[in-house]
């Protein structure tokens, strides 16, 4: 166990699955930029891949029910437009999305994205477990979306793990699960996609606003 950990250490310190001291926002701008996608409920497990290694280096999970979020659990992404409240974003628009997909794909790393479509009684089960949740600690990431997964009807037979890439294909391995792979070939600093990806968010909010 202890060279797991370590070994999620070290990937968290170049690749966001560590702890964060993120702002944390109130329930009136929660609300204020809610987001419900139109369609079926669905559920949409993101693993950052180191491309040099093959490694996995973060977790995180969308969940769109009611309302569309994503449980970033010990992660790094930051945005102006998007509200905090423990580990879980709010606010989930396409562009948000995007942005999110965006900043973790880089010349070190790609995302790989699964999604099934789930029964909005899964989503919401889903939904409420990552608000519950509180912060994750860092390193546990990939343990806390696994244990959030297994907790949902349906998704029982997900084994609780450290390893971002062990989880991906237990995922994978779930009939009606959709993968594809997300890549960029800017720079590798993480902070520098978040800043170019919160400065486009920005601009787009405020030509909406106009």
């Amino acid at each position: 166990m202890l060279r797991i950990l370590i070994a999620c250490l070290l990937a968290a310190t170049v690749a966001g699955c560590a702890s964060s001291n993120r702002p944390q926002a109130d329930r009136a701008e929660i609300v204020a930029r809610s987001y419900s996608a139109q369609g079926p409920s669905t559920l949409t497990l993101y693993t950052m891949i180191n491309t040099r290694t093959g490694s996995g280096a973060h977790t995180s999970l969308m969940i769109s029910g009611s309302e569309r979020v994503i449980f970033d659990p010990a992660g790094s992404f930051r945005a102006d437009v998007v509200p905090i409240k423990d580990d879980v974003l709010y606010g989930i628009t396409p562009a948000v999305e995007r942005a999110y997909r965006s900043s973790h794909a880089r010349e070190t790393h790609y995302a790989r994205i699964q999604t099934i479509q789930v029964t909005p009684q899964q989503a919401e089960i889903a939904l409420q477990l990552a608000k519950q949740s509180g912060p994750v600690a860092g390193a546990f990431c990939t343990n806390s979306t696994a244990q959030l997964l297994k907790q949902v009807p349906g998704f029982e037979q997900i084994e609780v793990t450290f390893y971002p890439v062990k989880l991906s294909d237990q995922f994978g391995q779930i009939p009606g699960v959709v993968t594809q792979e997300y890549r960029e070939n800017d720079d590798a600093d993480l902070q520098k996609g978040l800043a170019a990806n919160n400065a486009l968010l920005n601009q787009i909010d405020a030509d909406s606003s106009q």
